[in-house]
């Protein structure tokens, strides 16, 4: 059975339901199998326990440009 794993930030559960249901489908139409055989798994992590270029997440200089994306 494939699984496919996902490191990222605390999600809703409509984004959680699409994320899982997307990838699920991208996944069986490029192997061929049935979404059914596919298993997804979310790891979620706060932006504070994520870091960049040696920085904690929140106190980079990227967070601007990640609360962006993010809101």
């Amino acid at each position: 059975m494939p699984m496919i794993h996902f490191d990222g930030p605390v999600l809703t559960i409509d984004q959680k339901r699409s994320l899982i249901h997307g990838m699920s489908q991208a996944a069986s139409m490029a192997t061929g199998l049935p979404m059914q055989s596919i298993t997804v798994v979310l790891d979620e992590h706060q932006y504070s326990d994520m870091g960049i270029g040696g920085d904690v997440l929140t106190e980079s200089p990227y967070w601007d440009k990640v609360k962006e994306i993010k809101d």
